[in-house]
């Protein structure tokens, strides 16, 4: 009797050592953490560093040659348009003021009020053409009613009006040219007239002072000529504009920026304020350039322009020429599947995914659609609350058993 109890205990003994050998080699469920599938909005965007920039930046020249007079303006102070003395010039020599030139330029102000008044003599004799012919157009038109003219005439009778009417718009076109030329010659004209004033800086000399006024009501920008000085025609002295009329110039890769259209949405992220800034897309530039990135690689890219939306309050602290984080809405979905990027891996020539089901992991092929980096578009193959395996590993395959990660 001892010897059977002792041989079943050795026969428990040796099962219960196989039995652990067996578990101990049989393969553990791999833990995985996952997803489940939801519907939500998604949006594709266009990322890149910009910088502001003035829209209308003015530079201030000489439109004579002379001599220029200290500028005491500095970069920062403020002008107002057609108020605020920029820069004064002196003549440097008799040339300036030669009789022989104010004949010339008594004479081109003669010249171009004669063709003003031209211009005008043309523009009433236009109006009475216009006048006869739309007497002509209403006759026609009655008689066509009646039916004692026919369609012919009413259409050549409404041909002549219209043409009338564009020899009118051009005549008064030609009015204002000829106006503009007018004043222009009288300016040149009023530069050499000017009244004699005393000149602080000529030591007691009284000469003629021409004033150059600021075009726009802005801030200096920089000045190129501070120093008095001899300077040519056409010389830069200041650079004036509104450093509240702002845009943002981004250049983004030229494969980006074939989805960048006019009227898409931007934002303006990591520019030093609290919350981001809107914007509109309002230009794609046609031509793009080459740029080396900081890794040395040669990329191409393209200029867009985007605009700012909203209170000017709420970016007073902006100015020219700083740095902004650009983010283009190119696409966007209120409702559509989503899986982050990190769940998907490639099968064949597909996309594929795997699915927690019932502990096990299941290969399930999908049709992908847009991607931002951090999530993808799912077309087709896969349903609301399904459970997709995040980052699945080289041991995972179709049918390994899974656990959770808790």
């Amino acid at each position: 009797m001892v010897v059977w109890i002792k041989r079943l205990f050795l026969l428990v003994l040796v099962v219960c050592i196989g039995a652990a050998i067996v578990i101990a080699f049989l393969p553990k469920p791999i833990k995985v953490d996952v997803e489940v599938v939801q519907s939500g909005a998604m949006e594709v965007s266009v990322r890149d560093d910009g910088r502001t920039r003035i829209q209308e930046r003015y530079v201030v020249s000489t439109p004579i040659a002379g001599r220029l007079r200290r500028i005491n303006l500095n970069v920062g102070d403020s002008v107002v348009a057609s108020e605020t003395v920029v820069a004064s010039m002196e003549p440097t020599s008799p040339t300036l003021l030669d009789p022989r030139a104010q004949a010339q330029a008594k004479a081109r102000v003669k010249a171009a009020d004669g063709r003003l008044a031209r211009a005008k003599s043309d523009l009433t004799r236009s109006r009475i053409e216009l006048k006869q012919a739309l007497a002509d157009l209403e006759r026609q038109k009655d008689l066509n009613e009646r039916g004692a003219a026919t369609s012919s005439k009413l259409d050549d009778a409404q041909l002549n009006f219209d043409t009338k009417s564009e020899d009118v718009k051009a005549s008064e076109l030609m009015e204002d040219i000829a106006k503009y030329e007018l004043e222009l010659e009288e300016a040149g004209l009023l530069h050499v007239s000017r009244e004699q004033r005393f000149d602080v800086e000529s030591a007691g000399n009284t000469t003629p002072a021409f004033e150059i006024t600021s075009p726009i009501t802005g801030r200096v920008l920089g000045v190129m000529q501070e120093s008095s000085a001899v300077v040519s025609s056409g010389s830069s002295l200041l650079e004036i504009g509104d450093p509240f009329d702002l845009e943002v110039v981004v250049d983004v890769l030229s494969s980006d920026a074939v989805r960048i259209l006019p009227g898409q949405v931007a934002w303006f992220e990591q520019w030093g304020g609290a919350a981001p800034l809107r914007g509109v897309v309002r230009i794609v530039e046609p031509s793009g350039f080459t740029k080396t990135s900081a890794l040395g690689v040669e990329e191409q890219r393209v200029n867009v322009v985007l605009d700012f939306i909203g209170s000017l309050s709420e970016r007073l602290s902006l100015g020219d020429g700083y740095r902004v984080e650009a983010r283009v809405v190119v696409w966007e979905n209120e409702e559509t599947l989503t899986v982050p990027t990190g769940a998907l891996f490639r099968s064949g020539e597909s996309w594929a995914v795997y699915l927690a089901k019932n502990g096990v992991a299941q290969l399930q092929l999908v049709e992908v659609g847009e991607n931002n980096d951090l999530r993808v578009e799912i077309l087709n193959g896969l349903n609301i609350g399904d459970q997709v395996v995040l980052y699945p590993g080289d041991q995972l395959a179709d049918g390994t058993q899974i656990e959770l990660r808790e």
